[in-house]
């Protein structure tokens, strides 16, 4: 039984274009299905999460983690009684919009397309479910209810009004060109905090990427379990290992210790909702948007925990020296291949050809480029690189 406060399906504000009810499905769980079938979604499996999609077959990528976080996301609504197909399809959804070589890419299309309206991957992922995905006769996009959209655009808080943050969205500054499109045709209500479902599919992506992030750096050999040991939250899970099975095999003990961090993280989480939800008494899924702060967030100490944590994880892993090399060679793709099809956009493939005839000045053929840029794998962007550019040995 959902709460009050949940998403109620039948109560969607509805989508772009009108659709009969599916016999089967509620609104939400068919949005989670489109995104599913969609085509950016099978891109993820060959974008970046930390290293780049061909440096090994064990590290996470973007579609790995994107369905890590739907698995954590419906753990997490089912048990605060929220609608767990919604958290789900904005948990897939999430990182729709990622370029490829993960931040690093997003870093360098960021510049690149300051003179032009800018860029992020959550303002890209809308343009992705709005326009870019051309497969159902009746429109553009997958069509998704504005739960799905508000949620895509807000799960990590307001972005204009009092409550948004700064640090991501700096007072005055305007929106970005594909986030302003679609909240002129669907107003999402950017002032506001998203629901419930949306919040619970934000902290799902620091529950997956800081349980995942501390496995494929040790798999990478960029630390080990006696420097996990020095950690807070680390050093409680290895110990409890430790003392229920002793002397076991390291692999075991690595995957046994960081399956308790990610126990801990969830647990925190539902029980500081709970928590507050009794405490906010909201009695529609309108009440969590009107409120003053998230419902959904850690505990201050277990944050500051994980504080330390992400800190252990920028210095040893994001910024390992094998990492930031790799990230050097891969910005230089990027800065050289957008530049390119800026120059000669006829070398984009003829199925982009119509748009680029229609475009009026160099603004809407940036936003053209971008839309074929962003939307490379990995590897179709070193090879596209390799073919345009230079030869491999020259990389």
């Amino acid at each position: 039984m959902l709460k009050s406060y949940a998403s109620q399906p039948f109560e969607t504000r509805g989508r772009l274009f009108d659709e009969k009810l599916s016999t089967f499905r509620s609104p939400f769980q068919r949005d989670r299905d489109r995104i599913i079938h969609s085509s950016a979604f099978r891109r993820l499996k060959h974008k970046t999460q930390v290293f780049v999609e061909h440096e090994g077959d064990y590290y996470r990528t973007r579609l790995t983690h994107s369905i890590e976080v739907a698995q954590v996301a419906r753990t997490i609504a089912g048990a605060l009684g929220l609608n767990e197909g919604l958290a789900e399809a904005i948990a897939l959804a999430h990182d729709l919009g990622h370029s490829p070589f993960g931040h690093t890419g997003e870093d360098a299309l960021e510049d690149l397309m300051a003179p032009y309206g800018g860029f992020d991957h959550n303002a890209q992922a809308l343009r992705i479910v709005t326009k870019l995905e051309k497969h159902y006769a009746d429109f553009d996009g997958l069509n998704l209810t504005w739960e799905s959209l508000e949620g895509i655009a807000k799960h990590n808080g307001p972005i204009t009004g009092p409550y948004a943050d700064p640090k991501r969205h700096p007072e005055g500054h305007a929106l970005s060109y594909a986030l302003k499109e679609v909240n002129d045709q669907f107003d999402l209500e950017l002032h506001t905090f998203a629901s419930a479902e949306a919040q619970v599919a934000a902290i799902a992506d620091d529950v997956a990427y800081n349980h995942h992030d501390l496995h494929d750096g040790l798999r990478a050999g960029l630390f080990t379990a006696d420097d996990l040991i020095e950690l807070p939250l680390t050093d409680r899970a290895y110990a409890d290992v430790d003392a229920t099975y002793p002397d076991l095999e390291a692999t075991r003990r690595d995957h046994e210790a960081l399956r308790r961090i990610f126990g801990y993280m969830v647990e925190d989480v539902i029980t500081i909702a709970t928590n507050r939800l009794d405490s906010a008494r909201p009695e529609t899924a309108q009440d969590i948007r009107d409120l003053d702060r998230t419902i959904i967030r850690f505990s201050k100490p277990f944050f500051q925990n994980l504080k330390v944590i992400k800190s252990f994880l920028f210095k040893r892993m994001y910024r390992a020296p094998s990492v930031v090399v790799e990230r050097e060679r891969v910005t230089v793709m990027v800065n050289t291949l957008f530049p390119l099809f800026m120059a000669k956009p006829a070398l984009l493939p003829p199925e982009w050809r119509d748009e680029i005839d229609a475009a009026r000045d160099d603004t809407q053929l940036a936003r053209i480029v971008l839309d074929y840029v962003a939307g490379m794998t990995d590897r179709f962007a070193i090879q596209e690189f390799e073919r345009l550019c230079a030869t491999p040995r020259e990389i």
